[in-house]
Formats: structure tokens, sequence, C-alpha cells
């Protein structure tokens, strides 16, 4: 696994031997000493210069490796399946792609993680008439099992399981370097270049509850994406762009006619929509005036494109207020940027002969694909196919990205995959080598299990359902008398915090290529995997040191020198699952599936919870209530338990508030 500690390790190993080896070379030089023909001096000094060249930029990657490795959390399943797989390939040289298979342990007699490879290299050896049992191939496993820092003792169990019990002193270690760094993201290899297509409403239309999805995915992956280090581009590839413009402008200029001297106060752009639809509908006159405004727009004539901004604008304002709300930042980058690029795309398949005529329209078929992309229609206009296509070119060719996802509802899922093959086939990307992806996803749907619609029929608006959040959250916060403890203004962050953090909590802890029923009374239920429980058992956990008066500073102090023991099982079990979080986050970096992430937290949480029960942090006499004694080795795993549920929520989008 790319970026894994015994690669690192490896890695390190390697360049301090080649530091080694060209110093020694250097001193060779130096004193003349070549084997075989001695070179000029020119040619001496020249030598001399490039090894002292590359010894300096060895050695400054020697560091700034060591020094990123120093404060990251380890990903310790990826550091197991390097041991095995060391292991695996010293037992069995022979056996290509062996099978490599490490995961935690269910349950704690089976020890802390299993390596499960025998039984399937069992059926490889059988293929190649070998008879050897799935024990006999553990035992040979284990055997070559390298030295490490991690491993406390090795078990065989079953027919070849092979249970895996770690050392407390390097999980102690690695809590306390958690405490005194903060949550670092686990090294991950080379920074790379990432777009992730998200959100994408359709200006003059209003964002419904089927933007919720997309927006809220869209914006976690970004944050995970960040949080490990890479360069990432946020785009909402806004609807900007097309016929239905021609019916708002023309409906522009009739209701608003000095709108190029005067802002046109455009209140409600929804009804605006459904007005100039209206007339589009019925007035023959009105929809031939509308078809010259879209053949004006596309030739830029100055008035017209003055009046596609004004609408763009009132509609990206509008967009603004909800991403605003969800803590969601974006960059508007609609159809129409891509529309000069278009040009290119159809004229670069036709010289590559991809291009075929179909009743007037320029067609191109993809292999794998029985439904042909339309890449102009036969009246010479663009169609969705060639923005797309001019999408994807821009951002591999002109933006260079390494990764590009499209955080877009399911049923594009043909589209966006022919759309990939397209690029391929034209020879845009080799997929081995960039990773082009979609991240797809089911709708959302009421109580009924059928679409999420209003009582009247019609789609929710986005807006509506935060507002609705919001007055349910205050409802429940006033329910649970916590009017009464807060002051106004921990009142309304923890509102904010339950409303708009159990909505997207809600979408993201379900898997997303399933759909998911949409409901407030679930959401904001302090029971169960729901935010609301989540952000309670959070507030908890961070009032424990509060309410035994030790401030951060002295939890600070505590990281650098108390030991964390754990001692006590329910100790040991929460200092291995908070420690699971960078094989956690490597995961959904790999499979964008980011329910895996709620269900750790809660995880987490309820592990928390078990601690909590059994093992005492803060002693206090019973009469007086005066503190007696403090285990601050348990005051530092409830902070680091905090530490990293404040990180899962950041990169949930999740807002956490300190007094709830």
């Amino acid at each position: 696994m790319e970026g894994s500690l015994a690669q690192y390790e490896e890695r390190l190993r390697q360049q301090e031997t080649e530091i080694k080896s060209l110093v020694a070379e250097i001193e060779i030089l130096k004193n003349s000493g070549f084997v075989g023909e001695t070179p000029s001096l020119e040619v001496l000094r020249e030598e001399n210069t490039k090894l002292k060249y590359r010894l300096n930029i060895l050695r400054k990657s020697l560091h700034e490796e060591k020094s990123k490795s120093s404060t990251s959390m380890i990903n310790i399943n990826a550091h197991l399946q390097d041991v095995f797989g060391v292991a695996i390939r010293t037992a069995y040289p022979d056996l290509e792609n062996a099978p490599l298979a490490v995961t935690p342990s269910q349950q704690g007699k089976f020890g802390d993680y299993q390596c499960n490879s025998a039984m399937a290299i069992t059926q490889l050896l059988k293929a190649k008439d070998i008879k050897v049992s799935p024990r006999e191939i553990a035992d040979n496993i284990v055997k070559n099992v390298p030295s490490n820092d991690l491993i406390e003792k090795m078990e065989i169990a079953g027919p070849g399981f092979i249970n895996v019990h770690l050392r407390k002193d390097f999980i102690s270690k690695q809590l306390t370097k958690l405490l005194v760094n903060g949550v670092q993201p686990p090294v991950i290899g080379e920074k790379k270049r990432v777009i992730v297509d998200f959100s994408s409403p359709n200006i003059a239309k209003e964002m419904h509850v089927g933007h919720l999805r997309s927006t809220i995915i869209g914006d976690s992956v970004c944050r995970l994406f960040e949080f490990v280090g890479h360069d990432v581009l946020r785009l909402n590839h806004l609807g900007d762009w097309g016929t239905q413009f021609g019916m708002l402008i023309a409906h522009l200029q009739d209701q608003f006619p000095d709108y190029i001297t005067v802002s046109p106060p455009i209140g409600d752009l929804q009804s605006f929509y459904k007005e100039s639809k209206k007339r589009f509908d019925e007035d023959e006159e009105f929809k031939k005036r509308a078809y010259q405004c879209v053949v004006l727009l596309q030739s830029k004539s100055p008035d017209i494109i003055k009046a596609w901004n004004l609408i763009c604008d009132v509609s990206r304002q509008e967009f603004q207020k909800i991403y605003d709300c969800l803590d969601i930042s974006i960059i508007a980058r609609g159809e129409s940027f891509y529309q000069d690029r278009m040009v290119g795309v159809v004229r670069e398949l036709e010289e590559k002969g991809f291009v075929e005529i179909d009743e007037g329209r320029k067609i191109v078929f993809v292999p794998g694909f029985s439904v042909p992309l339309t890449i102009q229609k036969s009246d010479g206009g663009f169609t969705y196919d060639t923005s797309d296509l001019a999408a994807i070119k821009q951002r591999l060719n002109e933006e260079k990205a390494d990764i590009i996802i499209y955080v877009v509802d399911s049923g594009q899922g043909i589209h966006l995959q022919t759309i990939f093959a397209a690029g391929h086939m034209i020879g845009w990307y080799d997929p081995k080598v960039t990773r082009v992806e979609h991240a797809g996803f089911g709708v959302v749907l009421g109580e009924d299990k059928k679409k999420f619609k209003t009582r009247s029929g019609d789609t929710v608006r986005l807006v509506d359902l935060l507002e609705e959040g919001l007055k349910r959250s205050m409802d429940k916060l006033k329910d649970k008398e916590r009017d009464k403890v807060l002051t106004p203004e921990e009142l309304k962050a923890a509102q904010t915090s339950v409303a708009f953090g159990c909505i997207k909590y809600a979408d993201l802890s379900h898997n997303r290529m399933n759909d998911y029923i949409f409901s407030f009374d679930k959401m904001l239920d302090d029971r169960g995997n729901t935010a609301a429980y989540l952000l309670y058992a959070f507030t908890r956990i961070r009032s424990i040191a509060r309410l035994a008066e030790i401030s951060d500073e002295a939890l600070r102090a505590a990281s650098q020198n108390t030991e964390i023991t754990l001692e006590h099982e329910k100790e040991w079990k929460l200092g291995k699952c908070i420690l699971r979080f960078p094989e956690i986050l490597q995961k959904i970096l790999d499979d964008l599936l980011l329910h895996t992430l709620c269900d750790y937290l809660y995880e987490l949480a309820t592990t928390f919870t078990e601690f909590y029960d059994n093992c005492y942090c803060v002693e206090k006499d019973r009469q007086t209530g005066q503190i007696v004694k403090v285990n601050m080795a348990r005051m530092l795993l409830c902070d680091a338990t905090a530490a990293i549920m404040a990180k899962g929520f950041d990169i949930l989008g999740i807002k956490p508030v300190q007094r709830m």
C-alpha cells in the first residue's frame, strides 16, 4: 500500500545507503583515486559537482520525509500488511501476487488483527499440484515474519488464521505522538492535483433536495483529500448555458426594458422562470424572439451577455446563501466556461477519424457502449456530451489533474462512463496513470418511500428544508431544557450545529450507492448512529476535563510526560480504536464511501462509553463532591478520543460545539 510505514522505512534505508555511497565516492574523487582511467581535472570537477548536488537533494528529501513521518499517524493495518507481505514473499518466493489479507479482529480473544492469507495460498499451491495444509502455510508465514516494533505475539487458530497481538508500548507511543502533534494525516505518498465536480445546480432554478446529496458528499470528499495533503480544486459545474436562456433573456427585456442601465429587481427567479416558460409554450412570437436571443447569446452580443450575467448573478447569490449555511466552499465554473473549447473538441474528433454523420448529426461511437455521443446537432448546436467532453479535456490538459471525481447521481452513470471511455479512446489520459471516477449516489426518499416531495407534490426546496431543520433543532433543544442552561449565543450555536450536522450526517451515514429515507425525527434522535448522539457524546467528553478543572495547558504538559499504560481491557480497546483512524481514511480515499467514517465515529463513541463506565477518570468525595484523585493517563485517552472525533466531524463538514 502506497505510503505505508514499512515501504517508507525501506525508502529511507535506501536513501541513507545511497548518501553513504555518495560520500564515499566524493572522498575517492577528492583523492583522485579512480579505478581505471583517471579523468581530466575538468571532468573530475564536473563529476564532483554533480555528486554533491545529488547528495544535497537526497539529504533534503530525507530530512523532509523524516520530519513528516515523525508527526504523522501510522496506518497500523498497512504496516501489518507490509510485515506479512515480506513474510509471505520470503516463505514462498516463487508465488506471484500472493494474496494478502489483514483485518482487525472482531473479538478480543482472537487478538487485535488477523492475517487470513493461508487458505488462499493453499488454493494457489493446489493449482500447482502442491498439497499443503493452511495451518502449515500459516506456520511458515509466522516463522518468516521480520523483526518489527508492533507485534507482541502471533497465534495460529482454526484452519490457518494468524491472530496478531499488538505490543502495548507501541500503541501507547502512538497515542502519545497523537496527543503531542495533534491529529496529523498519515503519509500517503506524493501530493496530487484532485478535481471534484459536485453540487451543480441550474441557473434560474432553485436548489432542491435533489442537490443535497451531491453538495454534501462532494464537500466531504474534498475535505478528506485536503486533509491528507492533496491540492483540491472544488468545481461547481453550473447549468449556465443553453436554449432556456433565450426565453429568460427575452422575458427580462420585456419586464425590465432598461436593464442595461438599471439593475432589475428580480426577487423570485423561480417565478420569473415559470413566467418565461409559460410564454414560451403559449406565445409563438415570444418563442421566435427567444430563439433569436439564443443566437445572439452564442455570438456574444454585449447587451445579451449583460442580461445573461444579470440572471446568473441572481442565481449565484441564492446558491451562495445555501453554501454559507452548510459551510461549503466551491468555485463556480459552469458549462459556459467550456463553450469556446467545444469547437476544438469536435475538430479533434474529426481529425482522428472518430466522427460519423447520422441524419445531419455528428456522433461518436465509444467501444463498449451501444449509445453514441452526439457532439454536434444538425443545426450546428452543441450538446451536453460536447460540454462534458470539453470539461474533461480541460481538467486533464490545462488543470493537470491526477484525480477527477464526479459526484453526480447514479442515473448519470452510463453517460459519465461513456465520457470517460471516450477521453481514454481519444488519448487524453491513461486510466492506469490518472484516476477518473464517478462517485454516484441514490435518491432521497420521503417516509412513504417515494421520491421526497412536498404535500402538494412539488420538489422540496433546499432552503425550506434547512429552515425546517433549524426549527426542529431548536424544538429538540428546548424539549431537553437546554435553553435554561445555555446562554443565547450558546443555544444558537447548538441549534445550528445540530440542525445542519444532522442533515449532513443522515446523508453521509448511508452507503451513497443506496437511496435513503429523509426523516427529521430519526436524524434528530439522540440515540443510535446519528449526529445528535455523536455531538452530545463529543460535548460530554470535552466537559470531563473542564469539570475536573484541568486546563488545556495541563493536558498538553501531561501528554509529554505521562505514560498511557492501557492496563484495563477497556483502555486497551479504546486505544486501538483511536489509532484505527488512518486506515479508515485510507479505505475512503480508495472507495469514496463516507459511511465508513460515520460507522467508525459511532464505534469510537460507544467504545469510549464502555471505557468511561468501567474506568474512573476523576474520583470525587461522595460527601463533599471534592476531587480526590485524577487519573491523568485516562484523561489523555479522553482527550485523544475527542481529538479524533473533532477531525472526523471536520471531514464530514460538521461543526461541534463545546457546550450543548
